[in-house]
């Protein structure tokens, strides 16, 4: 067996040099998780069985990481920011740009009113204070699909501060073992996005696409509070689940609707904070904690060595799961930031400040947005919770899966089941086939009418639950089909008749008279081969709750 070798490992809100199993080494005295190596879909060091720890003066060997992340969420909205051009993802390039898009003279911003009260009820959903004045900013950068050569955000007064974020964040091994941890927010800006630049390398050229340029984006901005790839992805998941429940943003990482920033540093506890380095554009939750953890264990391996941290850009490589530098940071770029000339002060107001015959569509109230908030996911969790005695962690799983929720409560609706096997079904077989398929919950060939009838029959067992997973699938593969033809078609309606299966039974212990004998003298498990044999023989149709009471009077008469 190999022997163990050192690896960092997250333990609490610090880094330490542990002992892991060598079966999952590179090789003697590598590096573990520098080089290129690591297989795709490898787990984290943080993931990574412990062995034992290294004895050492304390401090010498721990590290606290110390984790913020910029979040750029776009908001739902049929047009852009500042101009009436649509927005609409894969639309043909440059097919949704406005005069103002393209930057040409003479053109104005006129503001959305949607993105502001997008803005709005984000913050309040958020806890944050919403500052009734805030301003527009241009920041100044030079690329080529930024043709304005700057972009209008909210550097110096932006629309909401000082806000927290409640998410939870597993602490042990079992799904039941999560600790609810809270991240502040610094603030949340109103921006505009950029176009996208196509690099097409055999031609040696970059096409640009200005579809995106003017989207308005959310910026939130969150506190370096976080210490490892875990808790930022969770994070980054609770947020995605708040904007798609308020209606703010679709919040589709895959189609980047939802891209994240993340500045990472480490140090020893009690000393100064590290030089941070920034991984820009996560578009994966998954991806974003594998870079994270990634670039914790380099720069602590970088400075185990003697080396400095350089104050960088870097990106993510998904496939060689490691990040690469892009540009330093060292020389601080200056954005030039100044106040938008063509933009007044956005002001906003509560009922007490609102103006006396103030039309409504003139003036944006934060408190009748206030009062017309959804039902927020923790909220959501907690009523399943307390509603149906469900386990936190069933609870997560429903609201994670886009449209999960609303399949169950359909169920639900129309069931006699008990919510218990409801939700185990859900969970267990229905979402398996989906992910299985690759398959989204509005794009599954089962119905919750289907699945509502199918657990009807079990419920009452007219069928076995195996009979009943033959008929999902059937199910799965038939669309046109109710449970009940299936059933009836395949013949899986459970006996019963009850003489006829007594008779099935002894012919079955005739048939076999050394597992009868086993079962006389006192073998558990002889009776399950009884049990078992007389399920064949009945195309299993048989309960098997019922077969084992008759064969234990048999038996012991």
């Amino acid at each position: 067996m190999a022997a163990p070798v050192q690896r960092w490992s997250c333990v609490g809100k610090r880094w330490v040099l542990t002992y892991v199993d060598g079966g999952s080494r590179h090789g003697r005295g590598a590096a573990i998780g520098f080089t290129s190596r690591r297989k795709r879909g490898q787990s984290s060091v943080a993931q990574q069985p412990l062995i034992t720890a290294q004895k050492s003066r304390k401090g010498e060997h721990e590290w606290a990481a110390v984790v913020g992340l910029e979040i750029h969420a776009q908001i739902s909205s049929n047009s852009k920011l500042f101009s009436g051009s649509q927005v609409h993802f894969a639309a043909p390039p440059n097919s949704l740009v406005s005069f103002f898009d393209a930057s040409l003279p003479g053109t104005l911003p006129v503001l959305n009113r949607r993105c502001v009260e997008a803005a709005v009820m984000t913050g309040l959903a958020l806890n944050c204070r919403i500052n009734k004045k805030s301003l527009f900013d241009r920041k100044h950068y030079f690329y080529a699909d930024l043709p304005a050569g700057y972009q209008i955000t909210q550097q110096r007064l932006p629309i909401a501060v000082n806000g927290s974020l409640a998410y939870s964040v597993c602490v042990g091994k079992k799904p039941s073992q999560v600790s609810t941890k809270t991240v502040r927010i610094k603030q949340i800006q109103l921006e505009q996005d950029s176009g996208k630049s196509l690099h097409d390398e055999p031609r040696s050229q970059t096409l640009i696409d200005l579809n995106r340029a003017g989207v308005g984006l959310l910026e939130v901005v969150l506190e370096p509070d976080m210490s490892c790839g875990e808790e930022a992805a969770s994070a980054v998941r609770e947020l995605q689940l708040i904007l798609q429940a308020l209606g703010t943003s679709q919040a589709n990482m895959a189609e980047g609707q939802l891209r994240v920033d993340a500045n990472i540093s480490v140090h020893h506890p009690g000393e100064p904070l590290g030089v941070r380095t920034e991984v820009k554009n996560l578009n994966s939750a998954r991806f974003l904690a594998k870079a994270i953890d990634f670039e914790i264990e380099r720069q602590i391996h970088e400075l185990e060595n003697g080396r400095k941290i350089l104050n960088e850009t870097r990106s993510f490589d998904y496939k060689l799961g490691c990040t690469m530098p892009m540009r330093d940071k060292e020389g601080k770029q200056d954005y030039r930031f100044m106040p938008e000339p063509n933009l007044p002060p956005l002001l906003l107001h509560d009922t007490a400040s609102l103006p006396p015959g103030a039309d409504p569509q003139q003036v944006i109230n934060i408190d009748w947005i206030r009062e017309r908030l959804p039902e927020l996911p923790s909220e959501t969790r907690e009523k399943l919770i307390q509603q149906y005695g469900m386990l936190p962690e069933h609870s997560f799983a429903l609201l994670n899966e886009v449209g999960l929720l609303e399949f169950f409560q359909n169920v639900i609706k129309e069931t006699r089941a008990e919510p218990k096997k409801v939700t185990s079904w859900v969970l267990n077989i229905f979402l398996g086939f989906l992910k299985q398929q690759n398959l989204t919950v509005n794009e599954s060939p089962v119905t919750p009418s289907a699945l509502a009838e199918l657990l009807n029959l079990l419920d009452r067992k007219a069928i076995s639950s195996s009979a009943a997973k033959q008929v999902f699938e059937e199910l799965w593969q038939s669309k046109g089909k109710t449970p009940s033809q299936i059933v009836s078609e395949k013949k899986l309606e459970l006996m019963q008749d009850q003489e006829a299966l007594e008779r099935v039974c002894h012919t079955v212990m005739e048939g076999h008279p050394q597992v009868v004998m086993d079962v006389k003298r006192g073998n558990p498990r002889a009776i399950n081969k009884l049990i078992g044999l007389v399920r064949k023989a009945t195309l299993s149709r048989a309960d098997p709750t019922v077969i084992k009471k008759i064969l234990e009077r048999k038996l012991s008469s």
